[in-house]
């Protein structure tokens, strides 16, 4: 049984994704891009120091990606009070430490809007610890987020399964080692997350918490 499981927080425990895709979205546009927004959608997952490039090209991501970034920042603060916890996401954690894992929540976002979610998920006591965009050089599918909740949970990759919603997560621990159950909050299709690497895809953190005991976090 692993000893620590690590939460993808944005599009897994909360429900982000698509206020992050509308979000860029507009950054896009604002910066003269205008994209299909079911393109970013598809990239939403992946960090932003890797998404500006691979949604156009290595000349925009030189001349504006930081405009870009900014900007999105900027606008998802906009929507971010519309975002919500997934129907279970707390209960999740809770769950874990119950069986005795140590928790650690997993974001590359920066530090005002990772504490935004957990004081959302009221985890602040229950869960051991996080990550920020502190933690990391460079994000999703680089592992360097995984590296960095191993490090916080004072694991290895055989002693910590991932939780996570979008292929790029899956890729990221599997470049640590570490295994990913995935679900499907990220819009996902089952065959991706699998062919991606997922050792267990559900629909919802619902269907993950009442199925479980079929899990690694079970065995």
């Amino acid at each position: 049984m692993p000893s620590a499981a690590i939460l993808d927080v944005d599009g897994t425990l909360v429900d982000t994704n698509y206020q992050h895709a509308i979000a860029w979205y507009r950054a896009f546009r604002r910066h003269g891009i205008v994209l299909p927004v079911w393109r970013i959608h598809r990239h939403i997952g992946m960090g932003g120091d890797q998404l500006v490039g691979a949604l156009t090209d290595d000349d925009t991501e030189r001349e504006r990606g930081d405009d870009i970034r900014a900007s999105e920042k900027e606008l998802y603060f906009e929507l971010i009070e519309e975002v919500e916890p997934f129907a279970g996401a707390r209960q999740l954690i809770a769950d874990l430490k119950e069986r005795e894992h140590t928790v650690v929540l997993a974001s590359s976002a920066k530090s005002d809007e990772i504490e935004h979610y957990i004081d959302l998920l009221d985890a602040r006591e229950l869960a051991d610890a996080w990550t920020t965009s502190a933690d990391v050089e460079a994000t999703k599918p680089e592992p360097d987020l995984v590296n960095a909740a191993l490090e916080r949970a004072d694991a290895d990759a055989n002693g910590a399964v991932m939780v996570g919603d979008t292929t790029w997560d899956v890729k990221a621990a599997a470049k640590t080692g570490v295994s990913t159950i995935a679900v499907r909050t990220g819009g996902f299709s089952i065959d991706e997350l699998e062919e991606a690497g997922a050792v267990a895809v559900f629909e919802s953190i619902e269907e993950l918490r009442r199925r479980i005991d079929e899990t690694p976090f079970g065995a």
